[in-house]
């Protein structure tokens, strides 16, 4: 990509986006296109054309999206399903219809099945049945890849996709409820530490794993493969019936309690951890192949604790999303 040309954004506000829009500033692009929700609403299919048929973006990467733990996902499965596809189909057709170079789709590891082999390769979509506890939010993201593959094999676009792991860091969201497992853990510790709570109750059995990957790698991964060139990503991402989208994680997991016991240490928490079987695991274990993402040149530099550490610095020092 050019380092001015025009870049549209979308969802530039959340844990994703606003990584992204951070690795493109630094990275020297100029031309951003970053409306806010009340600028432009993705679930609108007239605005988006609107947006689209004024701006023109060259590229397009799309962050937008309805997001989750466990219990939203249980919460509200029909917002998920429904902004979720909304959001993809006006967004991939106008990118289509009005040119654009190129569009990265973020989707999520939970398009795998429940009980995919391990670790996951990109090849093993829909060959089992999914999570339950996400399947609408799933479903969502596996239409948007099989989207951007339908119009790559019958309009010739250049529209690929990344799954990423479990991704955490700066500008999480930190609700007690509707929040992911890491960013929960952080806050449960730090609010049970300044308690002296004499012990931490979590969520399941603790055994199921989990690979997470710090949101600032997830950026540098996804403008890695922005930057390549059609001739680089065309063997991998563009010869369908080969996958259009690509892993990117750690290749390395740890089991929740693991994970648990990390977050204690980095927040400094003394007390017990209990651990409240009743409650939902999830999938038994999410790892993924990121061999596909080491063959197009991309590997991930940030280890968990130090990942964690820094996740809790910028809690300490963002109050406003202690929400």
């Amino acid at each position: 990509m050019e380092k001015n040309a025009k870049i549209f954004l979308a969802g530039s506000k959340g844990l994703v986006g606003s990584a992204l829009k951070r690795c493109l500033t630094q990275s020297g692009y100029t031309n951003l296109i970053t409306p806010e929700i009340d600028e432009l609403d993705l679930t609108n299919q007239q605005a988006v054309t609107d947006f689209f048929a004024a701006e023109r973006p060259e590229y397009v990467i799309l962050a937008a999206a309805k997001v989750g733990g466990i219990h939203a996902n249980n919460t509200y499965p029909a917002e998920f399903i429904y902004l979720n596809l909304a959001i993809q189909n006006n967004v991939v057709h106008n990118a289509w219809k009005y040119g654009a170079k190129r569009l990265l789709f973020l989707g999520s590891s939970c398009i795998y099945p429940k009980l995919a082999p391990q670790p996951m390769k990109e090849e093993h979509l829909l060959t089992g049945l999914l999570e339950p506890t996400n399947e609408p939010y799933a479903l969502a993201k596996i239409a948007g890849i099989k989207m951007c593959e339908s119009y790559n094999r019958q309009y010739g676009t250049k529209f690929i996709a990344v799954m990423p792991t479990n991704l955490y860091g700066p500008g999480d969201n930190f609700h007690p409820e509707n929040s992911h497992v890491l960013p929960a853990l952080i806050r449960r510790f730090h609010e049970a530490k300044l308690a002296a709570a004499p012990e931490v109750v979590v969520w399941g059995s603790g055994t199921p794993r989990r690979e997470l990957l710090y949101v600032e790698d997830m950026a540098r991964g996804c403008l890695h493969l922005m930057e390549l060139s059609d001739e680089q990503i065309a063997p991998e991402l563009l010869s369908y019936p080969k996958p259009c989208f690509v892993n990117l994680g750690t290749g390395e997991d740890v089991t929740i309690r693991e994970l648990a016991e990390t977050v204690a240490r980095v927040v400094g928490y003394q007390g017990r951890l209990e651990f409240d079987a009743s409650k939902p695991d999830g999938t038994p274990r999410k790892l993924e192949d990121v061999s596909r993402a080491h063959t197009l040149g991309w590997r991930h530099t940030m280890s968990l604790e130090d990942g964690i550490a820094a996740t809790y610095r910028w809690y300490l020092e963002n109050p406003e999303y202690k929400r």
